[in-house]
């Protein structure tokens, strides 16, 4: 069990995909698309991190295809994990929590959070 390093590098994201046992290389193209989509988007800030893809040998284990991502989005970590059945699914899973990830950093600071008037005893209008 060796680990290849396959890096995907856009103009906004530098993210390193590591592979650990038997992952082919068709599974591993699917995988470094679908992580690339979720990440290089306009309006991101700055992406860099890694992605730990892995097939376990065992044949009775039933989600045999693991990742774990740790992707740093400006100042903000974004931590995603999946298991699932097969490569196609593992990559759609990631793209959809990775996806889900950064909207939730992107959307952290929006003024929606604070449109509640605050209390009278710390500064909102008196009644």
């Amino acid at each position: 069990m060796t680990a290849k390093d396959i890096g995907i590098r856009g103009t906004a994201a530098t993210v390193r995909v590591r592979a650990d046992g038997e992952v082919d290389e068709e599974s591993l193209a699917y995988l470094r698309e679908k992580v690339g989509t979720a990440l290089d988007r306009p309006g991101l800030p700055p992406v860099s991190g890694e992605v730990r893809v892995a097939r376990a040998s065992a044949q009775h284990v039933e989600l045999p295809w693991s990742a774990g991502a740790d992707i740093r989005v400006g100042r903000h970590l974004v931590t995603v994990h999946a298991h699932e059945a097969s490569a196609r699914e593992l990559a759609d899973r990631l793209h959809d929590r990775l996806r889900a990830g950064t909207e939730r950093v992107l959307h952290r600071g929006d003024a929606t959070r604070r449109t509640a008037t605050p209390p009278p005893w710390r500064g909102g209008p008196q009644k």
